[in-house]
């Protein structure tokens, strides 16, 4: 760092304790004005005044501002390394330790995100410090070689390295700290306004040594893991964290809203790893995203480049200067010779794993982090092909009741769906659901929703199965592999002069026309947000956005709105049954939730006000109106989720 690095993190620290000292100047502030204010009224009145108006000012900005400045501890799921269990990964950490000059982690707990981080159980936003513990991401150990795994495991314990400055870990403590704290403040917080103003100058005076932390962090993991396998590892953090995305949104969510889990979950992450290596390559050349305002890391060009030796004037002009074949002839020879010295030492034993057992880890985590919560367990493959016919299924049962409700018909299945073909009722059916399509997507739409039931009734017959890829979509082929030409079929079936004769094709050919959705497993709406503490009806109620509905949860009375939080959370991390709800269990209040399924509404209407409101027509004529209450509060996402999902009612009904 530069000499005037521990000045900046000195500054840094100030503006941190100037957190405690903004909150009790404007709790001085407010009593002033009341003391103020009670002095001017006659005794009497004073004396009955006194005590509301204290409560009523100085009381609730006491209590907003313990609310505000309140950290909230989570831990993250996991399982906890002991020495005895991994002595290699803990030498590993203990030499990282003394690299950046701190002592190690009291404790090492491997959890399921792509991730390394270094947690603190702080109080008063950091000013004090606390036990320390490191988070380590089971694909980090999965993924990364040992040396990318000791630059990684450096740099997070650099971050509170005193070598950055005295008051370094300090300010580190507290930048993380109000980090998290700060984005969780309430607009209705009545001491909200001040602090988050101060949020922000905050923000400002720390981010110049937060960016010089970061980099001198960087470099005490160089100099400990080498430059080259510290940019390796940069590269390789924010890769695998987006490859893990999208196993999760490509393989694990799909499965887990149908109500099944994997037996394997990180044997699962391993192959997509080892079977998308280009994705992964490319990923590792994309810049990421900052995480949030709070994000203190440099762009990962900047950090690559402060980390990349600059060439020297000598070494820029070389005195016999060669051509490029040549220098790459040099640089074989160089490898030739290196190599032929290995050749003749004796062979080098393989590195013992840092982890003993690391499947039996990944299995004692996936218990702990994916707990089945009345899913069914089963194998990937089956997990997969599930979640493929469930989601096949969600799409046609939308679908068919659409055409249920333009054709004044039921319309379960495939079967019903042909006759509708063959005397002419479906073209109808669908220009009634979609009355700005032409004649041509009109029959485009027709044979997407013949091919699909097509291919439900070909699963369903057992003609049909699933052929899954660890590199792109599963496809419906037939059950010795052999390719099924449903696009065609269902394009014939849409021809009413031809269906009968696809009709009776697919029945001696084993298709099962009538077969309805079969309820293996208790399928799992996917949940999009949440809301606390608002007014449905009347009635004081909690509300669960789904992508197939709205579930509605009996609240809790005022004064428990943290416990109504968490409640909501423990709900929506079980999932909410798309299909029947499982018997209640007794004195719970299982059996008063309501379900309102989006394919039940018939339109929503906004009410004005300062509290808007909205009423929620359902087709069976009644209606739901709902209201924020007073001291309403979302789960993360919750209001946006709730402005999508009104949107996406009003538009479509």
């Amino acid at each position: 760092m530069s000499r005037n690095a521990p000045p900046v993190a000195a500054r840094s620290a100030i503006a941190l304790a100037g957190f405690p000292v903004v909150a009790g100047l404007q709790l001085a502030a407010v009593l002033l004005l009341l003391w103020t204010v009670l002095s001017v009224l006659p005794g009497a009145v004073a004396l009955r005044a006194g005590m509301p108006l204290s409560i009523a000012t100085v009381g609730a900005l006491g209590y907003g501002t313990w609310r505000a400045l309140h950290t909230r501890r989570r831990t993250p799921a996991g399982v906890a390394v002991t020495r005895q269990q991994a002595p290699k990964l803990w030498e590993l950490i203990d030499g990282a330790a003394v690299a950046a000059g701190v002592r190690p982690p009291d404790g090492v707990t491997v959890v399921a995100d792509a991730t390394a981080v270094l947690g603190e159980r702080t109080r008063v936003l950091g000013l004090i410090g606390g036990r320390r513990d490191l988070y380590l991401g089971l694909p980090l150990l999965q993924a990364l070689p040992p040396a990318r795994l000791r630059a990684v495991v450096a740099h997070e314990l650099a971050h509170g390295s005193p070598k950055l400055g005295r008051w370094a870990p300090l300010a580190y403590r507290g930048r993380v700290a109000v980090g998290r704290t700060a984005p969780r403040i309430s607009r209705r917080n009545p001491a909200g306004a001040v602090l988050r103003a101060y949020a922000a100058f905050y923000r400002r005076m720390d981010a110049p040594f937060s960016r010089a932390q970061e980099l001198a962090a960087d470099r005490i993991a160089a100099d400990h893991a080498g430059a080259d396998e510290t940019v390796a590892a940069l590269r390789d953090l924010p890769a695998l964290a987006g490859m893990q995305r999208l196993f999760h949104a490509e393989y694990v969510g799909p499965g887990w809203q149908a109500g099944y889990v994997p037996d394997d979950v990180f044997g699962g992450l391993l192959r997509v790893l080892a079977a998308r290596s280009v994705e992964m390559s490319m990923l590792r050349a994309t810049e990421p995203e900052p995480s949030g305002p709070w994000d203190t890391h440099p762009p990962l060009a900047e950090r690559v480049a402060a980390l990349t030796p600059r060439p020297s004037p000598a070494d820029a002009a070389p005195e016999e200067p060669s051509s490029a074949e040549d220098a790459a002839e040099e640089k074989a020879e160089e490898k030739d010779e290196k190599a032929q010295e290995k050749a003749g030492d004796e062979p080098v034993e393989p590195e013992e794993e840092l982890v003993p057992d690391l499947p039996a880890l990944g299995r004692a985590l996936q218990a702990v982090a994916f707990p089945p919560r009345g899913r069914t367990v089963v194998s990937w493959d089956e997990c997969l092909s599930f979640a493929r016919t469930t989601e096949m299924e969600r799409e046609a049962e939308a679908a068919l009741a659409a055409i249920s409700r333009a054709s004044d018909a039921a319309v379960p299945d495939a079967a019903h769906l042909l006759t509708l073909v063959a005397d002419g009722r479906l073209r109808a059916a669908a220009g009634a659901v979609f009355p700005d399509a032409s004649p041509e997507e009109i029959t485009g739409r027709i044979v997407d929703l013949l091919g699909l039931m097509l291919a439900l009734a070909a699963l369903r017959g057992g003609v049909a199965r699933w052929r899954h890829s660890w590199t792109g979509a599963a496809e419906v082929v037939a059950v010795d592999g052999a390719n099924l030409n449903l696009a065609e079929l269902a394009a014939a079936a849409a021809d009413p002069e031809t269906t009968e004769a696809v009709r009776t094709y697919l029945t001696e050919n084993g298709f099962d026309l009538a077969a309805r959705a079969d309820q293996r497993a208790a399928a799992r709406a996917r949940v999009l947000g949440g809301l606390v503490n608002l007014s449905a009806d009347g009635t004081r109620t909690d509300l669960l956005i789904t992508d197939l509905g709205l579930l509605l949860v009996p609240g809790l009375p005022r004064g428990r709105g943290v416990e109504a939080k968490r409640r909501l959370t423990r709900i929506a991390a079980d999932g909410v049954p798309a299909g029947a709800e499982p018997p209640a269990e007794p004195d719970s209040d299982q059996e008063l939730r309501r379900f309102v399924p989006f394919a039940d509404v018939a339109g929503v209407t906004v009410l004005p006000g300062r509290r808007k409101g909205w009423v929620i027509g359902l087709r069976d004529g009644g209606n739901l109106s709902l209201r924020p209450a007073l001291d309403a509060d979302e789960l993360p996402g919750g209001w946006a989720a709730w402005d999508e999902a009104v949107t996406f009612l009003a538009g479509t009904r």
